[in-house]
């Protein structure tokens, strides 16, 4: 067996040996993605990542060594944040505690990725790696706070599209009251879950497609007002087809089911970004890219 082949069939145990020992906290994620949409965007963490990092095989392959102290370290971390997550405090709640657990399973499988392979080869495979915290779902009182904010920040979209539009508007909150409505931004209508998938899908293009960092990061900052904006669009679209066309549009399928269509108008604001980021760096427009505007349409 050549040194290769002694590099993968280490970190192909030392994965298999964390799946092993931490399946709990991963199997326990993956059921809260299933069962609660505002962690739906964790069941496509890892086939991503999994994707990234075959891709690169053939570099990761001619740059893969030996790394004994970052990748012991970093093994040594994760035991650490496993040893505190199923012995720590009794107040530590069960959702903190899952969250703490999974952390320390992503947090071996680097470390892992770091022993066998080597700083260069862990360099080459930084963004699949570090797109693995996504599988982290967060505990319940920093989703809490984050969904306050998209309602918050939806509340004033819509606001200032009433506003712009000539509609008399006040706001309370999250309470928007026009002639002859008060609309509620309520949790569920916080787009948390279309938010999460615009960001996921949003920081896969920007790696995938763009070179400079800069302009990565860039493409990334725009899909979080983005998110905010077309919750509020949507918004703004029901409180003007309830008030001008039918009451009934609050409780119709445009409602329940039409965040597709608001997502689908994000992307191609993403995509329309992306196009200009592109020609920026003197890039040829991807065939990907033309594949993915062509889906967002069609959506």
């Amino acid at each position: 067996m050549n040194k290769q082949s002694q590099h993968q069939a280490g970190l192909v145990l030392l994965w298999s040996l964390s799946l092993l020992v931490g399946w709990r906290p991963l199997a326990g994620a993956f059921a809260l993605a299933w069962r609660d949409d505002q962690y739906t965007h964790i069941l496509l963490i890892l086939p991503i990542s999994a994707a990234l990092i075959f891709m690169e095989r053939r570099s990761l392959r001619r740059a893969a060594s030996l790394s004994s102290v970052g990748g012991t370290a970093i093994l040594a971390l994760s035991v650490l944040i496993a040893f505190f997550a199923w012995s720590g405090p009794a107040s530590i709640t069960p959702d903190v505690r899952l969250s703490i657990g999974v952390l320390s399973l992503v947090v071996w499988w680097v470390g892992a990725f770091q022993l066998c392979l080597g700083s260069r080869a862990s360099a080459s495979a930084l963004f699949p790696l570090c797109f693995l915290l996504g599988l982290v779902p967060l505990p319940q009182v920093a989703l809490d706070a984050v969904v306050a904010q998209l309602q918050l920040g939806s509340a004033w979209a819509a606001h200032l599209l009433f506003a712009a539009s000539g509609v008399p508007v006040a706001q309370d909150g999250v309470l928007l009251t026009i002639p002859g409505l008060t609309l509620q931004v309520a949790e569920e209508c916080s787009s948390i879950r279309s938010s999460s998938m615009l960001l996921v899908t949003t920081l896969v293009l920007a790696q995938l497609l763009l070179r400079s960092p800069w302009r990565k990061i860039a493409l990334v900052a725009f899909a979080v007002p983005l998110s905010v904006a077309k919750n509020g669009l949507r918004i703004y679209t029901l409180g003007m087809l309830a008030t001008r066309v039918d009451p009934e549009y609050l409780n119709g399928r445009l409602h329940h089911q039409g965040g597709i269509l608001f997502f689908a108008a994000a992307l191609l604001c993403v995509f329309a970004l992306l196009w200009i980021l592109r020609r920026g760096e003197g890039l040829p427009p991807s065939p990907n890219l033309k594949l993915a505007e062509a889906a967002a349409k069609q959506d």
